[in-house]
């Protein structure tokens, strides 16, 4: 079963339970729009369903409200900076924000960011750089109980680990391809596991390495205390382009990589390398507009094949979703809503539909 709620009823609620759990009304608005907007889009996998984990990595003093980005080394167009344990929905706009204007000033930017909370919608930062006609690359690691299985491998090594990169296309909406290296994001287990859902094969091992189509093995404990995990998409392809994003992401940022025995902890640190590029000073904008835009034609002008209505460029199907989702409401199944508003009673503050 599940509700169908408004998203600005969504927002509210959100925002008053991170504002009671430590943060300040702007802040606790700025991660709840975030969310939300993650649920709009498709990706309920890192939308409010976080709120119960965010409110235990405050608890256990992983995650800090009210914290803002570092400048820990500056020449310009190389910037490092420490996320110090804030909101990943603010360290990371901050940092997204001195990385675009370095971009604007000098035609590129190169930033890395370290000890981040989690980051959630790794899109959204590529959406603020092409909005401003900049493409954008980025790397990503996921420091927390590792989900995904090594190819080969029996058991988890490592996060996630997100790639984002977006391409702003003259006169339409951009291209913004963001993707786990996993075949499927942990949190969209999470809400395969509250829907009671089984999921496809291929996704998933159990805790004794075996293949299995049950999402729970890489959400609640087995009854051996351990976990299974995910595997990455498109086998050892897949599997280095997460390597590669631990690499860049944790190890090049300072923020460090995970190579210890799991934990219990709530909190979840990502690093990021971000790249940023202005074409305009590269002096390629009017040929890159034109290429680009002829190329996206291109693959529109395909006949649909068997079972689709049409080809899409990615970023297309969450901004239908958005449209939809914000018409009609965004819908959270109980299990997901429970945690939430026990999340809510542990800091005070009483939501309902």
């Amino acid at each position: 079963m599940s509700l169908t709620l408004p998203a600005d009823a969504l927002r509210t609620s959100v925002a008053r339970i991170l504002e009671a759990a430590g943060s300040a009304s702007a802040e606790a608005a700025q991660v709840a729009a975030n969310l939300v907007l993650a649920n709009l889009s498709g990706h309920d996998s890192h939308g409010v369903g976080m709120v119960p984990r965010y409110v235990d990595a405050v608890t256990e003093g992983g995650l800090r409200p009210n914290t803002s980005v570092r400048i820990t080394a500056d020449i310009g167009t190389l910037l490092a900076l420490d996320g110090q344990g804030g909101y990943g929905q603010i360290v990371g706009v901050q940092a997204m924000a001195l990385g675009i204007a370095r971009a604007q000033a000098h035609g590129s930017c190169i930033f890395t960011l370290a000890h981040a909370h989690h980051l959630g919608r790794i899109g959204h930062f590529a959406e603020m750089a092409t909005a401003q006609g900049l493409v954008s690359m980025h790397f990503v690691n996921v420091l927390s109980r590792p989900v995904v299985a090594a190819w080969g491998g029996g058991d988890g090594r490592f996060g996630t680990n997100p790639c984002c990169i977006g391409v702003p296309l003259a006169g339409a909406a951009p291209f913004v391809l963001d993707f786990a290296t996993s075949r499927v994001a942990q949190g969209k287990m999470r809400v395969a596991h509250n829907k009671g859902q089984r999921v496809a094969p291929g996704h998933l091992i159990d805790e004794q390495g075996r293949p299995t189509d049950d999402p729970g093995v890489v959400v609640v404990p087995q009854p051996n205390g351990l976990f299974g995990a995910l595997m990455t998409f498109g086998e050892h392809k897949g599997y280095g382009m997460a390597v590669a994003c631990e690499l860049l992401g944790g190890a090049l940022s300072g923020g460090g990589t995970w190579h210890r025995q799991a934990d219990m902890s709530r909190s979840v640190f990502n690093g990021m390398l971000t790249v940023l590029i202005d074409p305009a000073k590269l002096g390629t904008q009017a040929s890159f507009e034109k290429e680009a835009g002829e190329f996206v034609d291109w693959l529109r002008q395909s006949p649909p094949g068997e079972g689709f209505d049409a080809v899409q460029i990615a970023g297309e199907p969450e901004r239908a979703a958005r449209v939809a989702r914000e018409r009609d409401g965004v819908e959270v199944d109980d299990a997901t809503w429970g945690e939430i508003v026990e999340a809510g009673r542990r800091v005070g503050v009483a939501v309902s539909p």
